[in-house]
């Protein structure tokens, strides 16, 4: 056991920890998307996708749990494989040019902390449905469609149809996808499949799913502005 822990605290180690965290949140990124996009599907779909979640606890909060662990060990490997960066350069450059490094390379700390934040917002806007947090004055509790289910369709509208709300939303996906464009890409090195033969085509194929998940996620809200599902709102 001791060697173990000993292993997960090296450099090594802790790249293999955000590397597997990584790729689990990736494909829970891709896998929540397609839960929310059956906004589109319509008010029955979407609350009986709902429905379904929310009446089988036992999958759904240890789903949660572990996710959450996830993220903070991806946190934690990210902050501690910084620290250990910054330690080894302790002198920083006297003008510094990054040479070989995208922007969204430079910016994974940074954007990935962002995003952790944005997280919580949505847990307690969306999930603890916390009242004053979504700026309606109404309360997302009491919405309940006519089969007297969580009105999960009506919750996505009101909360959306709020420019500010949206506007997070859309920026922080915007965050979360350029994090992912590197992160993915990234994943692959730190385990060791990623060469020069084909690493050009991962960094391109990470990009590419990176920018189909901003638009799936940012299209809901965008959609909800321009009109999508107002007839709940009267």
């Amino acid at each position: 056991m001791k060697i173990i822990f000993s292993s997960l605290k090296s450099s090594l180690g802790q790249k293999y920890i955000m590397a597997v965290t990584g790729f689990v949140l990736f494909l829970f990124v891709i896998a929540h998307l397609f839960g929310n996009l059956q906004i589109f599907l319509g008010r029955e779909a979407l609350n009986r996708y709902g429905h379904f979640l929310q009446s089988n606890p036992e999958l759904i909060w240890p789903a949660r749990v572990i996710l959450l662990i996830l993220v903070a060990l991806h946190i934690w490997s990210a902050v501690e494989l910084s620290l250990a960066n910054k330690a080894a350069r302790p002198v920083s450059y006297a003008k510094y040019q990054p040479v070989g490094s995208s922007y969204a390379s430079r910016t994974m700390l940074m954007s990935g902390l962002i995003v952790f934040a944005f997280i919580i917002y949505h847990l307690l806007h969306f999930t603890a449905q916390v009242q004053y947090l979504n700026l309606t004055g109404q309360s997302f509790i009491t919405f309940v469609d006519p089969e007297r289910r969580h009105d999960i369709f009506k919750m996505m509208i009101v909360g959306f149809n709020n420019v500010w709300v949206s506007a997070f939303y859309v920026l922080s996906m915007g965050l979360l996808c350029l994090h992912l464009s590197h992160g993915t890409s990234s994943m692959f090195q730190s385990i060791g499949w990623k060469n020069q033969a084909y690493g050009p085509l991962l960094d391109r194929l990470a990009r590419a799913a990176a920018f189909l998940i901003f638009v799936g996620y940012a299209s809901i809200p965008v959609a909800v502005l321009l009109g999508y599902g107002k007839d709940v709102l009267k």
